[in-house]
């Protein structure tokens, strides 16, 4: 039988104490990203995550309630996990950033912006408990990509989510801080309706998460309204385009989203009939150039634009017929 030695028993019970005070001891205060938080902390946070996303990609509402908080489990979020479930099955997702938070006093809600990169952002949220948890994914390959978010607080009875979300982040491949710096140099080249349908893209993906806010958010809405009100002024529609021998006449610029992605699309409407596809066909060509040449800057960044041509002017109210055609740029 093995004998203690005084001091090495002493030695023991110090290491033992000190572990019972550590195991103890508040917790320091600050925010930690990625790999600055602690590799055993960072270990637990993605087990939860696994076991979230698991019952989020079977679309099981009820085996999801293990990981929620009491407040999320009486709301009803069926439709939110079937949504998610959609995304997650649409594409494989990766985790893009995580972040781990101990408050100091309830009110310091917020990671601040660390740098000066382009899609730099800080989390703004609402405080739910002392310690907090927020995990970001989005797909591994996908030129429009939606984010789930993952917001955890850690509660007496354990680490719950306390909210879902999915927003999309980027569109054509591009975030909203890139679209809107695109929208910028298009504006300083005098390519208002190219600047314009970026900006409404970028307005589509400001939010991946109800608490992420891009700096540039503000400054892009106020370009937005600007370049919005020059467009009316520059393209009063209907416009006749007489350079094309059978004067079709443009209604209107919109933007309109397909298999691949959000693209330019331009309504006309054509004196040929829509049965008369052939011709339709044709004249659209001529449509082309002439559009290419009245709004510049269209055709950059995007993989295709989109024509409807119509023989009635079309209204939004009602359904009305039309012929669309894509012209396929890359």
């Amino acid at each position: 039988m093995k004998t203690f030695h005084p001091n090495h028993l002493k030695s023991v019970l110090i290491c033992a104490l000190f572990l019972i005070i550590q195991s103890c001891a508040p917790t320091v205060p600050g925010s930690w990203k990625n790999g600055k938080i602690n590799s055993g902390k960072r270990s637990d946070f993605q087990q939860l995550n696994n076991e979230a996303l698991k019952y989020l990609k079977a679309n099981d509402p009820k085996h999801l309630k293990a990981v929620l908080s009491k407040e999320m489990i009486a709301n009803n979020n069926e439709r939110q996990v079937e949504l998610i479930s959609n995304r997650l099955n649409d594409n494989a997702y990766e985790l893009l950033d995580e972040y781990y938070v101990v408050h100091k006093y309830k009110d310091t809600d917020t990671v601040r912006v660390a740098n000066g990169d382009m899609n730099r952002y800080a989390v703004l949220y609402p405080y739910a408990a002392t310690e907090m948890y927020f995990a970001f994914f989005v797909p591994k390959k996908s030129d429009n990509k939606y984010m789930v978010s993952l917001i955890y607080a850690k509660f007496n009875y354990g680490w719950k989510i306390i909210k879902l979300d999915l927003a999309p982040y980027t569109v054509n491949g591009k975030t909203a801080p890139e679209l809107y710096a695109l929208a910028r140099k298009q504006c300083e080249k005098g390519q208002l309706q190219a600047a314009l349908n970026n900006l409404q893209l970028a307005t589509r993906c400001f939010k991946p998460c109800a608490y992420w806010q891009y700096p540039d958010e503000g400054d892009a809405q106020k370009l937005y309204s600007k370049v919005q009100y020059a467009v009316k002024l520059a393209y009063r529609f209907p416009i006749v385009l007489s350079q094309v021998s059978t004067g079709p006449m443009l209604t209107g610029v919109y933007v309109q989203k397909n298999d691949v992605g959000t693209f330019p699309i331009i309504y006309y409407m054509t004196h040929y009939s829509l049965k008369d596809t052939t011709d339709i066909k044709k004249e659209n060509l001529q449509v082309r150039k002439a559009v290419e040449k009245m709004m510049p800057g269209m055709n950059e960044g995007n993989k295709c634009i989109l024509y409807s041509a119509f023989n009635k002017m079309p209204t939004g109210y009602e359904s009305t017929d039309h012929f669309d055609m894509t012209d396929r740029l890359h």
